[in-house]
């Protein structure tokens, strides 16, 4: 089975949380699937939420179409964290705010240089097209990671033709979902890692939306380099990387 693999990556990203309070928007610590199938929809000229049919549409276009889609993401900042900054701009179009002027302060939390190789299972017809895309360098929208203020960059686009199933590993490269996974200590680590500074990220991310609402369905989700004792899921191996598809 063929495998897409590429970098993606931008100087900043924002991935909008939905629980916003009064004066910030915070993002995810990482690129979730919901937004990852954005991209791929951006790519292939599907349709977003803005062009949903309400009385006919259970889902918009770029999601319905590629929910199937199995995916991989291996975070690359340095010891599994994206740094994050807050940032206080103006929105001045005039219906952005109901205040006097129509000048709209927005306070947002961005991810700053975020990094991340992707993976794609070539298993059904939409990830073909999707292949077939990436690997001519051609997409019907623009590509962003999260909204039009962060462009994505979108590197190293290749086919791999070979992995490997394993059933042996001492971690997982890849963010993989906590519920399949019986996680380790760094007691664990045989010795040559025992040097190794250890770092676990862990967050709830999207993986879908809803059917009546459309509101992100979410699953909790770690980056480790601690030792996995099992994990209940087929792991692979590509190259030096050892990945879990979600």
């Amino acid at each position: 089975m063929d495998i897409l693999k590429f970098s993606l990556k931008g100087k900043t990203a924002f991935f909008k949380k939905p629980e916003v309070n009064t004066y910030f928007s915070f993002t995810y610590g990482n690129i979730h699937k919901v937004a990852l199938l954005g991209i791929f929809g951006a790519i292939r000229g599907y349709g977003g939420y803005a062009s949903m049919d309400a009385k006919k549409d259970t889902y918009p276009e770029f999601f319905d179409r590629l929910k199937e889609l199995r995916c991989s993401i291996v975070p690359k900042n340095e010891n599994g964290f994206i740094k994050k900054k807050m940032q206080q701009f103006n929105n001045s179009v005039g219906y952005a705010s109901g205040e006097q002027g129509g000048n709209l302060i927005v306070k947002e939390q961005w991810l700053e240089n975020p990094s991340w190789d992707v993976y794609v299972l070539i298993d059904c017809d939409e990830a073909k097209k999707l292949a077939d895309f990436m690997v001519a360098r051609k997409c019907i929208y623009i590509p962003y990671l999260g909204k039009n203020d962060h462009p994505a960059d979108i590197l190293d686009v290749t086919l791999i033709e070979k992995c490997e199933l394993i059933g042996s590993f001492i971690r997982i490269d890849s963010l993989f979902l906590r519920e399949k996974a019986v996680l380790g200590d760094i007691d664990d680590f045989e010795e040559e890692y025992c040097e190794v500074k250890e770092f676990k990220y862990e967050e709830y991310l999207p993986v879908g939306l809803n059917e009546d609402t459309n509101m992100y369905e979410l699953k909790a989700f770690v980056h480790s380099n601690l030792p996995v004792k099992s994990y209940e899921d087929d792991i692979y191996r590509i190259s030096d990387s050892v990945i879990a598809f979600f």
